[in-house]
C-alpha cells in the first residue's frame, strides 16, 4: 500500500455535483494499493497513520498526532499511486489490486483507521470519478509505502 497524507484544515470529495464527504483539520489521504497488500499492510500502516506526529503542540513543534489533535481523517482510494514509469511516458498500472480485492481492502483500512482514531472516517466511493478540494496546512505531505517499513 502506498499513500499520500497531507494535513489539512479542511478537505472534501464531491461527486458528480454533491459533496460525499467532508472533513476540518486532520488528514487528507490518498490511498493506492497493490496486488500483493493485505491485512498486514493494514495494520501496520492505520498504526503508523494513527501515530504519525505532524501536527503542531503549544510550542509550535510538530509532536501530535491525528488523535491528539481530535482531527478527522477522509480517505480517498486513488490506484494511480501504484503507477510505474520505468519504460516509456505511459504510466503502468500493473502492480495495482484488481477492483475486488482493492475495493475489499479499501474498506478494511478505511473501517480499522476510524478504529484507531475513534471517530468516523471520510470516504469517497470507490471507482468514481471524484473531484478532491483540500486546504493544506503548513504545508505538510508525507509520503508512506508499505514495501519500504
Amino acid at each position: 500500500m502506498r499513500v499520500v497524507i497531507q494535513r489539512v484544515s479542511s478537505a472534501s470529495v464531491t461527486i458528480e455535483g454533491e459533496v460525499k464527504s467532508s472533513i476540518g483539520q486532520g488528514l487528507m489521504i490518498l490511498l493506492g494499493i497493490g496486488h500483493d497488500d493485505g491485512a498486514e499492510d493494514i495494520d501496520w500502516l492505520v498504526r503508523k497513520i494513527a501515530g504519525l506526529r505532524i501536527f503542531d503542540d503549544e510550542a509550535g513543534v510538530m509532536n501530535r498526532s491525528v488523535i491528539e489533535v481530535e482531527g478527522e481523517c477522509l480517505v480517498v482510494s486513488q490506484f494511480t499511486l501504484m503507477a510505474s514509469t520505468k519504460k516509456g511516458n505511459r504510466p503502468s498500472y500493473i502492480g495495482a489490486a484488481g477492483h475486488e480485492q482493492a475495493i475489499q481492502l479499501y474498506e478494511q483500512f478505511c473501517a480499522a483507521l476510524s478504529l484507531a482514531i475513534g471517530k468516523s472516517v471520510g470516504t469517497g466511493t470507490f471507482g468514481a470519478d471524484m473531484q478532491v478540494s483540500l486546504v493544506n496546512d503548513g504545508p505538510v505531505t508525507i509520503i508512506i509505502d508499505t514495501k519500504n517499513k
